[in-house]
């Protein structure tokens, strides 16, 4: 069987970022439906410009480390270094190209149509080029520097992602020609608002209209709007660094100074300017793109927060899940429920205030609560968890925090909130050598009458309310004994000196989630068509997984997989992947959630009408968490997977499993390695059904309990 699948060799992968890539397009897709509230594509077209951002920050960067180090080791799917920079340039122009289109005549023509316009300086009229000049001499000008270009003036440095204009300047007197760049400030909007709040102009274009003010006297020749890409990775060396914080924070600094890695130019350019930009910026031809519509338009994200209803989605307000809602003004015992039942929450459809907010906000005003332990990875600017966790230390609470400090670009707003929660008194850890702490854990240590009773939160999201209001995720809240006591095993070892090598129930990587979820395979696997696989994850970019699920497939198990993002596995390829289904959900919240499935009944999921195991099938076992099935995930972070045994929370993440995989409205599906939309014939939407699903839940527990119904909408 496995020789089977080794015969395929590097071909059975599809390159991770080029399905990164396809996750991309999925976007701009969504960018041209025409179907959708209108703000809702610029939406996602912000969010294809910021994730580019990040791709050529991070991804494309470490594959130029590598051809500057001389690296010539083959990737999975057998390209080199180099030869991954060909494919991922071809394919990004285009959908540089794709974008442009989409921006230019799609989305400006229909904006214009609903009344917001994005106009540029030549499409003014007088009176509009009046109140723009008056903006510019008032709020514009005091801030801009212009840095000209000459022997005593070298080229200046330009800032990763910092929009900039050059100049060509020629001095009438003495005819010497200079270039000269002017930074448009990152502390204004990326677009000018006019008075009637409904049109908009680009910032750029602003300042260049009035460049004689900023070189009096000059003559003005040609002038472009650019932008620069640098790699923005960091590279601590944590083995070395005697205080990781100090050396997170050195290397934030530095990350400014990052090599060019792109650089994107407006395509009114001549040649000769670009051809000096790019040598400036020592930036080689294959990292130039060349664009037609404004640079950078994640600064959509303003024209996305215009206050116009009829041009949004409809608005959600989450749910409080019905054992947590309180009666009347009494607040709920959330530590007298999870002693009598586990509480499934799934966000943004249930409240993250009135669980998980809520649960460490008692914890921490409770006086029957001796301890809390939690996970920071990535957390709001206003966070109440972290308030609660200042609240409790200053109770006298013994509080334990594992920050991660070097979550990608959250680096410099953990570190601030590692310093407040220590100053409050708050034991904080950066976690471990080598590894990410990327689990969302939380341990409530409370004195009752048989003695300490620990209660946890498992979770596949970040303790962040804005994210939460935006994510799909799930999270776990428990009583279990034995979760509680791995879960303290956990925290020992995050905070402590420990090598604990196992969990009774909880799966951990990079201690023991890989060969665990392995086994688990291995079970279907000797199960054979009886067996049944279905999981949904972020990525599936591991090799020793996808080769495992690849085994599956050959011994006829069923494998349904919904991965929103990279997926380097070929699905329905002949001898193979014939058993194996992929598809990606890309709607209004980001699915963000993780669930492992293996195992169980053939009617636990109708959507799957060919995954039906016989009378043999392997017990059910099922999973939430926050590993992804990749690399990083398995081997270099602290993930957490914890079982949902509860056959109540079973049968509502079938009901999850199986709207996912019945959607018809926000579904691709990935045919070897060509993604597709699923054609809509029953109209499925299982964002839209989520929300009902909750609503009706809460109602049912008013008809229960009247007095807990106030936070229910208006029939």
């Amino acid at each position: 069987m496995r020789e089977g699948i080794a015969a395929f060799g590097t071909d059975r992968f599809t390159n991770r970022e080029l399905s990164r890539l396809d996750f991309s397009a999925r976007l701009l897709d969504l960018a041209e439906e025409a179907r959708l509230p209108l703000l809702e594509r610029v939406k996602f077209m912000a969010i294809f410009c910021d994730l580019l951002d990040e791709f050529f920050q991070v991804r494309v960067a470490g594959i130029q480390d590598k051809v500057v180090a001389g690296v010539r080791t083959r990737s999975v799917d057998g390209l080199r270094p180099t030869e991954q920079l060909k494919v991922i340039r071809a394919r990004v122009l285009e959908l540089v190209a794709r974008q442009d289109a989409i921006f230019l005549e799609g989305l400006v023509p229909a904006l214009g149509d609903a009344g917001v316009r994005l106009s540029d300086w030549s499409s003014l009229d007088e009176d509009d080029r009046e109140y723009l000049v008056d903006v510019f001499e008032r709020q514009i000008f005091p801030v801009l520097t212009p840095l000209a270009v000459d022997p005593g003036h070298p080229f200046p440095y330009i800032s990763n992602l910092s929009l900039n204009l050059l100049v060509d300047v020629t001095d009438p007197g003495t005819g010497q020609q200079r270039i000269a760049r002017v930074k448009v400030p990152p502390v204004l909007s990326r677009f000018v608002v006019m008075p009637d709040g409904e049109r908009f102009v680009p910032l750029e274009q602003v300042i260049a209209a009035h460049l004689d003010a900023l070189f009096p006297g000059m003559a003005i020749g040609e002038h472009v709007a650019f932008r620069v890409t640098r790699n923005a990775d960091l590279a601590v060396e944590e083995d070395e660094a005697d205080d990781l914080l100090v050396a997170v924070e050195m290397e934030l600094r530095r990350r400014r100074f990052g090599s060019a890695v792109r650089l994107e130019i407006t395509a009114s350019a001549s040649p000769d300017l670009r051809e000096r930009l790019a040598a400036e910026l020592d930036v080689p031809d294959d990292g130039v793109y060349v664009v037609d519509a404004p640079i950078d338009l994640s600064g959509l994200w303003a024209v996305y927060a215009l206050d116009r209803p009829d041009l949004h989605a409809d608005t959600w307000t989450p749910m409080t899940p019905p054992y947590l809602a309180t009666a009347g003004n009494v607040p709920t015992d959330l530590f007298g429920v999870l002693r009598h039942r586990d509480v499934l929450v799934h966000h943004p459809y249930d409240s993250f205030a009135t669980s998980v907010e809520a649960f460490v906000a008692q914890a921490a005003d409770d006086p029957a609560v001796l301890g809390i332990k939690q996970t920071l990875y990535r957390t709001s600017g206003d966070s109440p968890i972290v308030a609660s966790l200042i609240r409790a230390a200053e109770a006298g609470k013994q509080v334990a925090a594992i920050v991660e400090v070097k979550a990608r670009f959250d680096e410099q707003a953990n570190i601030g909130w590692a310093r407040v929660l220590e100053e409050a008194g708050v034991h904080v850890v950066y976690g471990l050598v080598g590894l990410k702490t990327h689990s969302k854990t939380v341990l409530v240590l409370r004195g009752e009458e048989d003695g300490i009773r620990r209660y946890c939160h498992v979770g596949t999201g970040n303790y962040n309310s804005r994210t939460a209001a935006i994510y799909e995720d799930l999270g776990l809240l428990t009583a279990d004994p034995v979760i509680g006591e791995d879960v303290g095993h956990l925290f020992n070892y995050l905070t402590g000196f420990s090598r604990q090598a196992d969990y009774r129930e909880i799966l951990v990587a990079p201690v023991t989630l890989r060969r665990r979820v392995l086994d688990l395979i291995e079970e279907q696997i000797e199960a054979g068509p009886s067996g049944r696989i279905v999981l949904k994850v972020n990525g599936l970019t591991d090799p020793e997984m996808i080769d495992a699920l690849y085994a599956a497939s050959a011994a006829g198990v069923p494998v349904d997989l919904a991965v929103r993002g990279m997926c380097s596995l070929r699905p329905g390829v002949p001898g193979l992947s014939d058993n194996v289904r992929v598809r990606s959900i890309v709607g209004q919240f980001l699915e963000h959630s993780r669930i492992f499935r293996f195992g169980g009944a053939a009617d636990d999921a109708p959507h799957l009408p060919e995954s039906e195991p016989g009378d043999g099938a392997p017990p059910l076992r099922l999973f939430i968490g926050s590993a992804d099935l990749m690399e990083r995930n398995l081997d270099r972070r602290i993930e957490v997977l914890t079982p949902v045994r509860d056959a109540a929370l079973q049968a509502r993440l079938f009901e999850i499993l199986d709207l996912v995989f019945g959607d018809d409205v926000n579904a691709w599906v990935l045919h070897d390695r060509a993604w597709s939309r699923v054609p809509a014939v029953a109209g499925t939407d299982s964002q839209r059904r989520l929300k009902e699903l909750a609503v009706e839940r809460a109602r049912r527990r008013r008809e229960v309990d009247p007095a807990a119904a106030d936070h229910l909408p208006a029939d």
